[in-house]
């Protein structure tokens, strides 16, 4: 805490002075000879954003540093444009080599991940389809799980980005002003773990109410007893979580409390609204729909084929048996069980 302070109070005093926090994030650049280097150093003063850029003694094996400083620090995705403007006015100079530095550390990650990121998430999204299908006998559950899991995960980025980017709730909680950007590497780690645990919950929810409608052919049975055997487990792990998370936030790092409020807030929204609303209520309106795998597909995945059948009608009081039947729902006949004692 103390070394913060000092490089805050640095900070402020290099503001008064005139000298801009650019200085925090030089961009060191590379060129192979001395004489190219002065060339390359004299075009780069002409950049817009760039302060100064500095010529340093030749390396031993040849290479010349040009240090460029912008004039604000290049931290994230809002200022790392003068990164592309340096490396556009320079690169195609006589004995350029590239450009280093944190802005251009930012940039690379960027175009490496967000770039591919919509072909990742459908590679994801694709493969985590597949799997359920295989998993529920079903085509529209998984569908709705996968989406299910988009919004979830893209409602969480909405409220760190109006709690910490936009400042609304960080710095009445934690003392911290608005961020105005998420540190570049947030976004993945945040999709991945959220993204993760949030489909744990659907399949603990969903298997069960699988196994509940092949005992009994009856959707509304299903969602009732479904989410009755499970949601206090999925509550309860929640719940762990979240508490986890949020003793998580208390460290220092910005970028820990970032990461900590997303996974316990996201963690806590999917298990209730999203988990404990959403999901029975859409199976509960889908109805039949829900455990419709026709049997081409079934072939192709090597698993049980589950027909369109009209849903059972149980009578008030009814309670499955608790070990399930030979056959599946689709096979049996759809005769109102007899009520047990």
């Amino acid at each position: 805490m103390a070394r913060s302070g000092v490089a805050h109070d640095t900070l402020a005093a290099l503001g008064a002075g005139g000298v801009g926090s650019g200085v925090l994030t030089p961009m060191p650049l590379l060129v192979r000879s001395g004489a190219e280097a002065d060339i390359v150093a004299a075009t780069e003063r002409r950049v817009p954003g760039i302060r100064m850029a500095v010529v340093a003694p030749s390396g031993r094996d040849g290479v010349t540093e040009v240090v460029v400083v912008p004039t604000q620090e290049t931290v994230d995705n809002t200022s790392v444009a003068v990164v592309s403007s340096v490396r556009d006015a320079t690169k195609d100079l006589p004995g350029y080599v590239g450009v280093t530095g944190r802005g251009a550390i930012v940039l690379d990650y960027q175009r490496a991940v967000f770039d591919d990121f919509l072909h990742v998430l459908g590679l994801i999204a694709l493969v985590t389809f597949v799997l359920l299908v295989r998993t529920f006998r079903s085509l529209l559950l998984p569908l709705k799980a996968v989406l299910l899991n988009l919004v979830s995960v893209a409602a969480v980025f909405g409220m760190i980005t109006w709690f910490w980017q936009d400042g609304h709730g960080s710095n009445a909680v934690f003392g911290i002003a608005a961020t105005g950007a998420l540190t570049f590497w947030l976004p993945v780690l945040i999709f991945a773990f959220l993204f993760g645990l949030s489909m744990d919950y659907e399949v603990f929810i969903l298997a069960r109410m699988r196994e509940e409608y092949d005992r009994t052919g009856s959707t509304a049975y299903a969602v009732e007893h479904g989410l009755g055997r499970t949601g206090r487990l999925v509550t309860s792990a929640a719940l762990f979580l979240f508490f986890a998370f949020a003793a998580l936030a208390s460290a220092p790092g910005t970028d820990i409390k970032v990461l900590a409020t997303a996974l316990g807030a996201g963690i806590l929204l999917d298990a209730t609204v999203v988990r404990a609303l959403l999901v029975p209520a859409m199976v509960s309106l889908f109805g039949k729909y829900n455990w419709w795998l026709p049997a081409g597909i079934a072939r192709l995945l090597r698993v049980e084929p589950s027909p369109l059948i009209p849903d059972a009608v149980l009578p008030a009081g009814y309670t499955a048996d608790p070990h399930p039947p030979t056959q599946p729902a689709a096979d049996r006949e759809p005769l109102l069980p007899e009520v047990r004692p």
